[in-house]
């Protein structure tokens, strides 16, 4: 490993650490009731997951000098819908899965119903959490962010790609139809993330905003097509959560629309156009360019 990985990856693993303490704090002990919930709540959400969201929340505020204390709950917020959506993503009724971050599912350990409250509550304490901390100097900068998350994790992003997804299932998509759905579903999420990260610290000029989206944007849809590949390739053990699954129960992937060698050329056009966007910031968006290769390059 060269001296600028060994670098990365201490950076990473610094943020990785904060990040859970900081969600250990933030979320409700197991001693406040309702018990059962608040301890299905900090199941869902600690001890596991690369938190690539907070991270990328992280990278996008070095870009604005965002002081650190601000980023941690902004971060959390991300991450606690994230939290949330995989909950709720993993029921019966939704994937059906049983494995998630190589522990039981939220439903399999408690119970549906459990999991549908957990993840209910995880995203109202996400807005909680942008709603009673200062994370702007600007109060409308703070409602931008706000707003922007609840975009994300609405009809217009998240959720309305889930559904989408599901809808989708035993159907061949085009490209665009696929890139539509993947925007909303996994995309959507992480471009809020870099938003709230950046939105921490000064305004940036609207040019630079635009150019940071791409690059969110870019890297959103890289972050699925590498999960596609992974599904198709690596095991169970490798991801933390069922291997295959997405063939078996004939989801629409960028594997099944193109092949895995496209695919995989897919993300390093994706990881080239999104290193071009961070060209006017320099040295301050060098995490960032190191997030993008990580999302694209990771095994897992």
């Amino acid at each position: 490993m060269t001296a600028t990985e060994t670098d990365f990856q201490s950076w990473m693993g610094g943020i990785q650490a904060r990040v859970e303490e900081a969600l250990a704090r933030l979320l409700p002990a197991v001693q406040v009731a309702p018990a059962a919930l608040h301890e299905a709540m900090r199941y869902a959400v600690l001890g596991g997951g690369k938190r690539v969201r907070p991270l990328l929340a992280f990278a996008a505020g070095e870009i604005t000098g965002a002081r650190l204390e601000r980023l941690e709950v902004a971060a959390c917020a991300v991450e606690l819908i994230h939290a949330y959506s995989l909950a709720h993503d993993d029921l019966p009724c939704m994937d059906d899965d049983v494995l998630r971050r190589g522990k039981p599912t939220v439903h399999v350990e408690f119970d549906e119903a459990t999991a549908l409250l957990a993840g209910d509550a995880l995203q109202a304490l996400a807005f909680q959490l942008l709603a009673e901390h200062r994370l702007a100097d600007d109060p409308s900068a703070q409602l931008e962010m706000v707003k922007a998350l609840a975009v994300a994790a609405g009809s217009r992003g998240m959720a309305g790609g889930q559904a989408v997804d599901l809808q989708s299932t035993g159907k061949q998509l085009s490209l665009p139809e696929l890139e539509f759905m993947h925007i909303h579903k996994t995309g959507a999420l992480i471009r809020a993330a870099v938003f709230v990260g950046a939105a921490c610290g000064e305004r940036l000029p609207a040019d630079s905003g635009a150019k940071l989206d791409r690059y969110a944007k870019c890297i959103g849809l890289a972050f699925q097509v590498v999960d596609d590949v992974l599904d198709a390739e690596a095991s169970t053990a490798t991801l933390g959560k069922t291997s295959g699954k997405d063939a078996k129960q004939g989801k629409p992937t960028y594997v099944s629309a193109m092949g895995i060698v496209r695919a995989r050329g897919l993300a390093e056009e994706l990881r080239g156009d999104a290193h071009a966007a961070l060209a006017r910031f320099g040295e301050r968006a060098r995490r960032l360019r190191e997030l993008a290769d990580f999302i694209v390059l990771r095994k897992f």
